[in-house]
């Protein structure tokens, strides 16, 4: 407790990094309705993506609501009122981005490198995402995780900061259970058995051209990723 209200706890769930299964398990411990989304907004658009949808939600269900997940960036918390303990997981960009593009590929008959060229999922999903998605301010946000930015080195500074100051902990994708028992012993949950969420099926061939592409295109995220793995090998020690 914290001033009177329960501790609770913002997940910034990055795209295809395993958070799905990472909502299944909190709501394990939290119930569904102690975890956002709600049931009534599990399988909406707005539910994941709205930044006002989850911030009025939160307005109307704040007693039950523990945990805040959805694709929403770290900045949401500063729009909710309450303190929150944040928490994400984060992937290796150029397999994060590929699994993006597989996932899209069961519902578009297209090409991966032909996906990845779509503006719209390029600007909105794709460029950039673990950068965007920590180092959004709240005045900078105008549609949430699919705000284009146009990104600079001071976007990369301020998501290498939220993660080592902001984020109280995270976990990489590759170690996925190895994070949620860390989370077990941090926070005394019972998050109960690993679960697999959104696996992709089907083999799709990934030219060399294309991981080459989209590693130089997303050089900021290259670069958070290696600060992120570098920064957990050293709290491990």
């Amino acid at each position: 407790m914290t001033g009177g209200e329960p501790a609770r706890y913002f997940f910034c769930h990055l795209q295809k990094t395993g958070g799905t299964a990472m909502f299944q398990r909190l709501r394990e411990h939290f119930g569904r309705d102690g975890v956002y989304p709600q049931p009534d907004d599990q399988f909406t658009i707005e539910g994941v993506l709205d930044v006002d949808h989850v911030v009025r939600r939160f307005a109307e269900e704040r007693d039950r609501i523990r945990v805040v997940t959805g694709h929403f960036p770290l900045c949401t918390v500063d729009l909710l009122g309450v303190p929150f303990t944040c928490f994400t997981v984060l992937r290796d960009p150029v397999e994060r981005t590929l699994s993006f593009l597989r996932h899209q590929a069961r519902t578009i008959d297209a090409p991966l490198a032909e996906i990845y060229e779509d503006p719209m999922r390029f600007d909105a999903l794709i460029h950039n995402h673990m950068v965007k998605m920590l180092s959004l301010t709240a005045d900078e946000m105008t549609h949430g995780a699919v705000t284009k930015v146009d990104f600079g080195p001071e976007h990369l500074d301020r998501a290498r900061r939220n993660l080592r100051e902001r984020i109280e902990v995270f976990g990489l994708q590759e170690n996925l259970d190895e994070f949620c028992e860390e989370l077990e012993r941090r926070y005394g949950w019972d998050l109960g058995d690993p679960r697999f969420a959104n696996r992709n099926f089907g083999e799709y061939e990934v030219d060399a051209s294309l991981r080459r592409r989209i590693a130089d295109d997303n050089a900021l995220d290259v670069e958070l990723y290696e600060f992120a793995r570098a920064l957990r090998a050293e709290r491990r020690r």
